[in-house]
């Protein structure tokens, strides 16, 4: 019997449909209590200083590098395998996108091409890496180098939830950390972002940026003496901030997160277990000391072929198959998708750039060859079953 399988589903239950429902009752819709209690509690999840709930990951991530000096003269390295927004981001300060290529075996920014790129570009003011998927980028190594060259870190962490390295969660690393609350991710508030920070400047700043540049929040207007009279207006800001329904969705979500991720670890481990043998897949690695978060359980599809001198032909040869592996998982109801987009060929990056395909090769080759398949916290055995057995069928 033919099954349908999404590629998620959220984990919302009774409590997040009455949360919802008090702001409307109260009146308080806007950023508020339930706002603020989410940024506590994700704060003393992560054990940054700060945090400070936005209206998405983009928006935390324009904010952080507003708030750490990106200018239009500045220059900030991407990994070249993202989502478009880790790039946009950039731009939106006026400041230059620099990709870099990324390591095909953890699909995170290529640490060893790094510093040469670092050095050949005195513009160049800070680093982006992203924690794609659920794992950490080599964030050690990162900040070693930002040190060397006087760099700012500011962590793209929008699939990072519950991600650590060693004692250290992601987001932490850097100079800020971003993270999205979007229904693709562990934690969902529908849209949403938030930004973690440990420095009291940079956290004031996001503070007033988030909302038009004003000198008190809503929320102090309402509690402290003299609300009645409207805040200063000391920088120019914009209005980027989380409303309260979404805060408290995000409450609810922080409430039960072990059992989300718990779950959500459960089933990749049935996946690790049930796919190991599948020549024509390699499956997600997690290094020594990291913990993934899998926001996603990213495959790479090769057909069973040797990778390890890649070529553009190569490539585009198995990703033909790669596709039709995916379009035969969707007419027995599996939803998959690639596991994000390299950035460089994409039309608005590729024509002004005047990019190759094989620019950056491996990041390329993680478009083309990717694969996500179904990950949530409550997939019942039978859906599991369905999907490895219908893989095993598409392959042969």
């Amino acid at each position: 019997m033919k099954m349908n399988i999404p590629i998620t589903k959220t984990v919302f239950k009774d409590e997040e449909k009455e949360s919802i429902v008090k702001p409307l009752e109260t009146g308080w819709v806007v950023q508020g209590p339930n706002v603020a209690r989410f940024q506590e509690m994700f704060s003393s999840f992560t054990q940054s200083k700060y945090a400070h709930a936005t209206s998405s990951c983009t928006t935390a991530l324009h904010l952080g590098l507003e708030a750490i000096g990106i200018t239009r003269a500045d220059k900030v390295i991407v990994p070249s395998f993202t989502y478009i927004a880790s790039a946009n981001a950039v731009e939106y300060t006026g400041a230059e996108v620099v990709f870099c290529d990324i390591d095909l075996k953890t699909f995170n920014i290529d640490e060893t091409k790094l510093e040469n790129i670092i050095k050949s570009d005195s513009s160049i003011k800070a680093i982006m890496p992203v924690n794609l998927f659920g794992l950490c980028a080599n964030l050690p190594f990162i900040m070693e180098l930002a040190k060397k060259y006087n760099l700012k870190v500011i962590e793209d962490s929008a699939c990072g939830f519950d991600a650590w390295i060693e004692n250290k969660h992601s987001g932490t690393f850097g100079d800020v950390g971003c993270f999205s609350f979007h229904p693709r991710k562990s934690i969902c508030t529908a849209e949403g972002g938030i930004l973690i920070t440990n420095d009291n400047s940079i956290a004031n700043v996001v503070s007033q940026l988030k909302d038009h540049g004003a000198s008190k929040s809503d929320l102090q207007r309402h509690t402290e003496k003299g609300g009645s009279l409207l805040p200063d207006f000391t920088m120019r800001g914009f209005n980027y901030r989380m409303t309260d329904m979404q805060g408290a969705l995000g409450v609810c979500q922080m409430n039960k997160k072990e059992y989300i991720m718990d779950g959500r670890r459960k089933i990749a481990s049935m996946y690790d277990a049930a796919l190991v043998e599948i020549d024509e897949l390699i499956l997600p690695f997690t290094p020594q000391n990291f913990k993934h978060g899998y926001q996603s359980y990213v495959c790479l599809f090769t057909d069973g072929e040797d990778i390890s001198n890649l070529t553009k032909e190569q490539i585009d040869r198995i990703n033909i198959k790669r596709n039709i592996f995916m379009e035969k998982l969707e007419e027995k109801g599996i939803a998959t998708r690639q596991g994000t987009h390299a950035v460089h060929t994409l039309a608005y990056y590729k024509t002004k750039n005047s990019f190759k395909d094989e620019d950056f090769l491996m990041s390329y080759a993680a478009d083309r060859l990717s694969i996500a398949i179904p990950l949530y916290t409550e997939m019942s055995d039978e859906e599991f079953d369905y999907v490895i057995k219908s893989m095993k069928e598409a392959l042969k």
